[in-house]
């Protein structure tokens, strides 16, 4: 009998070599543009474009030593600082109107719910760029342009549709029965929100945190449109600012700078990561 699955096992030996082949192979594509990037930041500028190598044989740090000097003298600090005071204030935004608006469709029963909810959802279908042109007239009207307000109303307003049904699909497993035994001390919808459902919802409004800090960190179209001065630009922005009008680019500065704009997303994901992971699996959004 044990002649049989000799065969066998090496049918599922084989099977198991060429799957791990397969995803080191897979592997090693998605990792080639980040260590060509930590390669390129250590070249020289001439050697950037052009080179077949991954890391020069002479590593330079002078593209680490130019952001220090800052970028048509204005420092480094100020872009990243902007973008900070965007990205926590587009989390904070977030969460709070998000999740009252989750509560709303997922914890009260008042008429038309279900047709309210069904035109949010249906909002994730409109292109951003629909919307550009009006919203921009209407700031611009309000004389709201080259100011952080565009970029962060509307995230107090709910209007990522994602992160509220995210919301609304965790609060809806959460037991009834809280909300009943809460009603019975007294508790109306305000005190029930804050003090049982919304510490009950801690992995979704985190892994929406998440979400929203790197969104609005990697934010370009928004303050590219909005914002005029460079004083105000974000880290996006300022790497536009390394090419000239001459379209001649630093790709080194460029590059080093991308790489430290990556440490803040980095860290924030690394910081919060399991409660993504509990966020997900239990939002319905599992695949």
């Amino acid at each position: 009998m044990s002649a049989p699955t000799q065969p066998m096992a090496g049918r599922r030996g084989l099977g198991s070599l060429t799957w791990h082949l397969g995803a080191l192979v897979v592997l090693a594509v998605v990792l080639y543009p980040v260590v060509w990037v930590i390669g390129g930041s250590f070249k020289p500028n001439d050697e950037i474009v052009g080179s077949l190598e991954l890391f020069p044989t002479d590593p330079v740090t002078d593209n680490y030593r130019r952001l220090a000097d800052g970028i048509a003298d204005i420092p480094i600090s100020t872009f990243f600082g902007n973008s900070l005071l965007l990205a926590l204030g587009s989390v904070a935004g977030v969460l709070i109107s998000s999740s009252l608006a989750a509560y709303a469709f997922a914890r009260i029963g008042f008429a038309g719910r279900g047709v309210l909810f069904t035109l949010m959802i249906g909002t994730l279908l409109l292109p951003y760029h629909v919307l550009l042109i009006p919203q921009y007239v209407m700031f611009q009207k309000l004389e709201l342009v080259n100011t952080y307000t565009p970029l962060l109303l509307g995230k107090y307003l709910a209007t990522d549709a994602f992160f509220v049904f995210l919301m609304v699909q965790f609060m809806r497993n959460l037991p009834r029965e809280l909300d009943e035994a809460a009603r019975l001390d007294g508790c109306g919808h305000l005190r029930i929100y804050w003090s049982i459902v919304l510490p009950l919802s801690r992995p979704a409004l985190i892994t929406s945190a998440i979400f929203t800090f790197i969104n609005a960190w990697n934010d370009f179209m928004g303050p590219l449109i909005y914002l005029n001065e460079p004083d105000k630009y974000t880290v996006s922005l300022a790497l536009k600012m390394f090419v000239d009008q001459d379209g001649v680019a630093n790709y080194g500065s460029m590059i080093a700078m991308s790489l430290v704009a990556l440490l803040p997303v980095l860290a924030f994901f690394l910081a919060f990561q399991r409660y993504l992971i509990d966020g997900m699996a239990t939002s319905g959004l599992k695949g």
